[in-house]
């Protein structure tokens, strides 16, 4: 079986971290310059990861190259709002709205559905992450991980990027105050790639 993959993703936050991830396991994780973003869909991540990893999979065969595609579709889904931004954590706010103004508007609209008197708990929110692998011969394998953890009151640290700065570990740091390899250790995204890999031995 190949160790080398290219990922179906024009998010670099995100290639850096699956490089990361994948290397620590051996894997080599690269971006292919003739992928082009797929239009996705509301219904599930795991139908996401597909068809950019199917995507990504007809432009690597168009081009004569044999190695395996993986595809990423990840969210954030906060308790206090039904699920929500889930799926859609990407495009929250409006497809022009940046970073920024997506973590702004979700604590916004966090501290608006939890009581004044409401707990850490109800701030209760998790990282969903779908990846699915499809192999140079087309055989698919897909995996589905999460991890639990809040919405902080405000944004705190450098690192990471879409929603890090906003949730909260139980320690009571935000992935974006972790160093790179502190998150790459536990996060949503570490625990699908091992479910992943796991899956494919």
């Amino acid at each position: 079986m190949s160790r080398r993959l290219y990922v179906a993703t024009k998010n670099a936050g995100k290639l850096r971290e699956l490089r990361e991830i994948l290397g620590a396991y051996g894997w080599t994780a690269e971006a292919f310059d003739g992928y082009a973003d797929v239009v996705e869909g509301t219904a599930s991540y795991a139908e996401n990861a597909a068809l950019k990893a199917r995507a990504l999979r007809a432009a690597l065969d168009a081009a004569g190259r044999r190695e395996p595609a993986l595809g990423d579709d990840s969210g954030l889904e906060v308790a206090a709002l039904g699920g929500r931004p889930g799926v859609l954590s990407a495009r929250y706010g409006g497809d022009g709205a940046t970073w920024g103004e997506r973590r702004r508007l979700l604590l916004a609209e966090t501290s608006a559905a939890v009581a004044p008197d409401g707990g850490r708990s109800a701030r209760a929110a998790r990282f969903v992450c779908a990846l699915h692998y499809v192999a140079a011969d087309g055989a698919e394998t897909s995996v589905l991980s999460d991890f639990p953890g809040f919405v902080g009151r405000e944004e705190r640290g450098d690192g990471g990027f879409s929603y890090d700065a906003i949730f909260e570990l139980d320690d009571g740091r935000t992935f974006a105050e972790l160093s790179e390899a502190e998150k790459n250790a536990i996060s949503h995204r570490a625990r699908a790639v091992a479910a992943l890999l796991e899956a494919l031995r």
